[in-house]
Order: structure tokens, then sequence, then C-alpha cells
């Protein structure tokens, strides 16, 4: 598989890049837990089939620490029993942020509410735009056919 565009070395898509870069910055250096984080990440990517994403955020957290069991069973998360509560309410507060078309309602007050047991209001604020944010880097990975596999650990950044 080849990209459609070199998106990297587009002048515009960089400018792009770094807005919405700044926003995740944001999100990562808030008190939302970094496990939670890459955890959101990986689930909302799974769902947008990213092989980009997916690729990044699964080597990513296991460089943090991340185990190898928990990664392989993000996508069947509510049969798993190695997630906290905590971080089962995020992965159902992701599932149907990203899937909001699939919803009339869209996100659920129940899913809202039982996240909000967990999450203080800037951690909800966090997991909301986190949520927003992986949802646009899948979007412009799958449009563009951006090639999985070849991502290393801090390599943009």
């Amino acid at each position: 598989m080849e990209a459609r565009l070199n998106l990297f070395a587009n002048p515009f898509f960089v400018k792009v890049l770094k807005h919405i870069n700044s926003a995740g910055k944001a999100v990562s250096d808030s008190s939302l837990p970094a496990a939670t984080q890459e955890l959101v990440k990986i689930r909302a990517s799974q769902i947008n089939g990213c092989g980009f994403c997916t690729d990044m955020h699964t080597k990513d957290a296991a460089h943090a620490g991340e185990t190898a069991q928990r990664l392989h069973l993000v996508a069947v998360w509510r049969e798993a029993t190695v997630f906290t509560e905590a971080e089962r309410a995020a992965l159902e507060l992701t599932e149907q942020g990203t899937r909001i078309a699939d919803a009339a309602g869209g996100v659920s007050d129940e899913v809202w509410q039982n996240a909000a047991k967990h999450y203080d209001e800037e951690q909800l604020a966090a997991l909301v735009s986190l949520i927003a944010i992986i949802n646009a880097y899948n979007r412009v990975n799958v449009i563009n056919q951006q090639p999985a596999g070849d991502y290393q650990p801090g390599m943009f950044g």
C-alpha cells in the first residue's frame, strides 16, 4: 500500500497537523491517565480501520509499559477482565463517540453518567477532546491510505 499523498511533506497539511498536535498536547498534559489515553486511541483506531494509528498507539502503549495481554484485548474489552471500571467507561464512551452515525441519539446518558462516575470535569473534557482528535487523525489516515507497520515509538516527537 502506498499513501495517496505525502502529507508529512505537504506544507498545507503540516500547518493543519501543527494545530491538531497542539490540541493533542493539551490532552496529553491533562490529568486523564496516560494508559487510558492510549486505550482510547487504540479502540477508536480499531473501529475506524486506521492501521497507521493502531500501529502507532499499540507500539507507544507497549513502549510506555502497557502489557501485551491488555493490548491484545482492547478490541474485545467487554469480555476481558483486565480493564478497570474507569477504563471500561472510557472505552464505552469512545465507542459511542466514534460511532455517532450508528446511533440516532449519539452518546447515551447512561454511558455519559458512567464515565462521569470515574472522571472529573477536566478529565471528561480531555476524554471528549481525545475522542474527537483521534477520530480526526483516523479519518485523515484512512482517506489517504496511510500505510501501517513502520512506526517506531518517539518517531514524531
